[in-house]
This record gives C-alpha cells, structure tokens and sequence, in this order.
C-alpha cells in the first residue's frame, strides 16, 4: 500500500474510516478492525521518514516496547506493523475531549490538579518500566465521559536509552519542553515531569508559562527565564499550590520532582492545606527610601568659595580613589558545548557581545561551539575601560564553532565484489554497512547498489549501506503426489515453476499424480522445470474440496465430512488474534477434485508463545 485515505484497507485488517488527528510525524485515523470487529486509533507514520530506515525500524521496535504499557490512564497499544509503505501503530480509540479544549473551557483549581494527577499516574507506571514519553501536552491527554484522562502518544516514546531521539537533536512541543530537552541534552523521567509542570501551569492559568514568535525563542525562554506565578493570573491558586508548580518548572533538574510520585504527594498536600506555601514568597518590590532633607542654612556671605574648592577636591580624591581600587574583573559565563544561538543569548543576558565567529570542520554537530576567547571563569577576564577605569564595558567574545564534519561523494561501487566496494568506500571516510539480499540479475558475492548511491553527496564519517547479492532465490518445490493433475499443475505454476505432465497406467485414479520430480521440498531456482506423472486409470467419482479457510474448527470440520472427505487437523502458532482457533490454511485447495474419503488437512491457529531471543544470522 502506498497511501492511506479513506475507505483504505490497511495490512488486510484495519478499514480506514476518517482522520481524527495529525502532528509532526504521523497522522492519525479512525479505523475498524476488521478481525475482532472493534474500532481502532490506527497511527500512520509520515512517507518523508521512510527513506531513513533506521528511524523506521526504531519506530518499530519503540513501539513494541510502548505495546507492554498496561495501564487505565496510558492508551492501550494493540499492533504495530506494516503495509508495504506503510508503518502503523494500532491504538485502543478513547471517544472525548482533549485535555487542551477542557483547559481552554476553563478548569477550577481542584478539576486541573484531579486531571493533572491522572496524567502523573500515568507517567509513574511508563517511567517505572523505563519508558520516557518526551512529548506530554495536553493535546496527548484524552478525558473519556467518566473524566477519566488518558495519556496517548506512547508509541513514539524512548525506551531506555534514547532511540528515536538521541543526544543533539530536539523532538517535542516548545512550549512544554523541558530546558535540558531543549538544548539538546539527555531526556530523563524528570523531563517528562517538567512537561507536567507547564500542564499544571496552564490549566490554572488558561496560558502556558513561555510564548514567543518562533519555536528557538520559546525555547531559549525556557532555557533562562523564571516564569510568572500561576496565583499571580488566577488569584484562586493557592500558595501551597503556586510553590508545586514553581518547583516543578525548576531550571536545574535535580531542583524539580525527582519522582511522579513525590510530584502527586505535592499535590495531595497542597489540596489539604492550601496556605502552607514553602518557599512561596512573592516577588514585591522593595519599598523606596525616604530621606528626611536636613534644612542647612546659606551662608552666602561666608567664604563660600572655600567651600566649593573644600567640596570639589575631596570629590576628585574620593573619585580618584576609586578608580584605582575598582575592580576592573568580570566573570565570563561557559558557554562551549552549546548551539551558536543559544551561546550568543547566554552571552547576551550576563552584558556580553558576540565578536567573530571562527567556522571550523569537526565530527561535532554544525553549529556547535567548540572555543571561546574570553574562556569561561575561573579566571576571570578584563573589562575593557577608559580614563583610568570610569568608563568600562564587559569585552567581546570571539566564539569558534564547528560547521560539521563536511561532505563527501560517495564512489559508485555497484557491480565491485564485497570486498572491493568495502575498501573504495573506506578509503572515501565513509562507515560501511552490508546487507545481503537475493538478486536474478546479479551473481552471488557482487554488489547490487548503494544507499546512498554513487556519486551522491553525503556527511563525511556516515554510513553507507551496500546491497551484496546473494543469488536467485531458490523456490520450495510443493508436494505433488496423491494430488489431481489440475491442482499439481497450478500449485506448480503458482511456484514459479514450469510443469511437465506424462502419463501412465496405474491402478491409481485416473488424473491422480503417482510421482513427481524433483522431490517435494527439494530446493530449485526459479523458472525450473517439475515433472509429474498422472495415473491413466478410471475416473472414479469424486468429492469437491469445500473452502474453509478463515471458518472456525469445528464449522471447517463439519464443511470437509459433510463433502464426504476425511478432516486432519493440525496447529500453527499465530501473532494476528483473529487468527486463533481459526483455520488459516488447508491442503488440498478449495475446489479440488478428490476421491471420497480423501484425507483433508486443515491448519488451525493458535497463540503464539513468547519468542526466545537468538543472534542475527548473516
């Protein structure tokens, strides 16, 4: 399948109905599941990830991880898979608001924290089974008809150390990201706490703590500056409440929650007793000093110019004095490891300006700062003064930043044996990865492309994957004998084999293949050529096989004895749920011709057990 829409059938299970959602990496559709007739939240990953299979197959594996979460306020993971370009996830639909339109409806402080608490729940039994989710908003947050709020999105979360999302880039909403995420940094359960603060903070507030004209000054807004108080928006925010969430939206990480649990224990207490505030006190202002003015009497007539000479030498001694005892030193802040821009605004907020910017290649990301020129205190750098220390400025800082680690092209190698296409890659500055598949066209041990192909440009370092053939695919060759010669040449042709049929007297029934060649289960290469001999004896009556695949055991029994044919049953494990107890298989095939009595086997589906992990094979 290369496109869902809908009326779309999606991997023969999910009938598409309509699209209830979108966001940054898959849409989101109503559909029905076809199997165990109910109606699914079916997830489709966007086409522009598909071409960078390792994030597909993170995609995958993440979400079996989410699939294991079992809890009443994480939506339910039922199945994840595929349909030729499309990758999906199968999610329990959960009819009812968001909790961003209950937000923007408006929430009492008690209705916000009751949600809010669902929402940490939650969080508690992901975290608890090392899943991080890095994306929690109140969009992610469905509230059912009994207010039951339930988290979504879990599908594309980390499991354990970061997949999806590793340490450099950003992936998230900005205005609940977490600082640490937004510069790139680790993402953590506390993280996800964070982003748990700013939904608490809106749904007292009706706003969230931080908006700006694009998603990098968001961000750096959530890097630098303190938010204002919710009690400060909404007067019915508590002090006890108001300290919650000020520690949960805490800069430093081990300032805020450490725990989905100690944030809840918070909460509860701030609800018991809403006027015990911890360190709750407000910002007010300093009161202005008043002076008391002292009346001095003018003595005009009294040597008044010896006064002003007195007055203006001591000035110019106290002014002189402290120029030359001030401290002409200022701290330069660290700001190396950093993006260019968020460096420039560290630097920027402490009074310093940027000067050069110094570009060299490096394996480090673009844009990342390498060096700069004041380095950061200890020791502290000279401010730039003039006549004698007056008049001083913090001075420029001369930044060196790295523009990546450049690009090359890559050789073409299609047609070079394995080792070849390895060394020419190698020697290029590329990492080579193989992956063997099986060709017609190309012999055994020689490559068939390059991703990316030959001659294209890519980073300096990355890894290019080389396809090496393995040779045509050999084909299976099926079981003939005992069957009707029509049947033995379709299941021949079906193979993509070439069938040759002789004949010979046989007290066998007429049409009945007696032997075959090669042997069933022999391996041959495609386009072979299966020889069969059919018996020549009499036609005798016969039964037709009746179509049971897809019926239940006991119907397909019942369907095979009432054509006056023998049923044999056996069992094959099955991951689809709506294929268990079912028949999902039978030989010979539906409409056969067979002689009454003829044994029918039937392949019945049963649960699949855990699979035990082994090493790939190459």
């Amino acid at each position: 399948m290369a496109e869902v829409n809908e009326g779309s059938i999606v991997d023969n299970r999910y009938r598409v109905v309509r699209r209830i959602g979108s966001g940054g990496m898959a849409d989101v559709w109503l559909a029905e599941d076809t199997h165990l007739q109910r109606q699914v939240a079916l997830k489709v990953l966007h086409h522009r990830f598909l071409q960078d299979r390792e994030f597909v197959s993170r995609f995958q594996r993440e979400a079996e991880h989410a699939a294991g979460l079992q809890h009443p306020n994480i939506v339910a993971v039922f199945d994840r898979g595929e349909d030729g370009d499309v990758n999906y996830i199968a999610m329990r639909y959960v009819q009812g608001p968001t909790l961003k339109e209950l937000i923007d409806r408006g929430l009492s402080p008690d209705q916000a924290v009751a949600l809010v608490r669902q929402v940490l729940e939650g969080a508690r039994f992901a975290h608890r089974n090392g899943i991080v989710h890095r994306d929690l908003k109140p969009q992610n947050v469905i509230v059912d008809e009994e207010g039951k709020a339930v988290v979504t999105d879990f599908g594309i979360a980390r499991a354990g150390v970061s997949e999806i999302t590793q340490t450099g880039s950003v992936m998230g909403t900005p205005q609940y990201l977490s600082p640490e995420q937004a510069q790139g940094f680790e993402v953590t359960p506390v993280s996800d706490l964070y982003s748990i603060g700013v939904i608490l903070y809106e749904a007292l507030t009706r706003r969230v703590p931080f908006e700006g004209e694009s998603a990098v000054a968001i961000a750096m807004k959530q890097v630098a500056e303190t938010p204002q108080r919710p009690s400060s928006i909404n007067p019915q925010v508590s002090p006890a409440l108001d300290a919650v969430v000020m520690r949960a939206l805490e800069k430093e990480p081990g300032q805020r929650f450490q725990s989905a649990d100690a944030f809840i224990a918070a909460l509860d207490a701030a609800l018991k007793d809403p006027g015990v505030s911890g360190q709750t006190a407000a910002f007010a202002a300093a009161p202005p000093v008043v002076g008391t003015p002292e009346e001095v009497e003018d003595e005009r007539k009294r040597n008044w110019w010896l006064w002003a000479l007195l007055v203006g030498a001591i000035v110019i001694g106290i002014l002189v004095g402290l120029a030359l005892t001030r401290d002409t030193t200022t701290k330069v802040p660290g700001v190396t490891g950093n993006q260019l821009n968020v460096a420039i605004t560290l630097l920027e907020q402490d009074g310093f300006s940027v000067g050069e910017v110094i570009r060299v290649q490096r394996d480090a990301p673009a844009n990342e700062v390498l060096e700069q020129d004041p380095p950061a205190s200890p020791p502290e750098a000279s401010l730039d003064c003039a006549f004698i220390t007056f008049f001083c400025s913090k001075p420029e800082v001369t930044l060196t930043v790295s523009s990546g680690p450049g690009s090359g092209k890559v050789p073409s190698v299609a047609g070079e044996s394995e080792e070849e296409a390895t060394r020419k890659l190698e020697a290029a500055g590329f990492e080579v990865a193989v992956q063997r598949v099986n060709s017609d066209a190309v012999e055994s041990g020689q490559v068939i492309r390059s991703e990316p192909g030959g001659g294209q440009t890519a980073t300096n370092g990355s890894t290019v994957t080389i396809f090496v053939s393995r040779g045509p695919k050999l084909v299976a060759v099926p079981v003939l004998v005992g069957a009707q010669r029509e049947t033995a040449v379709q299941r021949i042709r079906s193979r993509g084999l070439e069938p040759s049929v002789s004949e010979e007297e046989s007290s066998e029934p007429k049409g009945r293949v007696i032997r075959q060649a090669p042997d069933a289960g022999s391996k041959v290469e495609p386009g072979a050529t299966v020889s069969i001999v059919v018996s020549g004896g009499e036609e005798k009556e016969q039964a037709q096989v009746p179509n049971v695949i897809g019926k239940e055991r006991r119907e397909a029994v019942e369907a095979i004895r009432a054509a006056g044919l023998t049923p044999s049953v056996e069992e094959e494990e099955t991951e689809v749920p709506g294929q268990v107890g079912r028949v999902i298989d039978q030989f010979p095939p539906p409409g056969s011709e067979e002689e009454p009595g003829t044994t029918v086997t039937i392949t019945v589906g049963k649960r699949a057990t855990a699979p035990v992990e082994e090493g790939e094979e190459e």
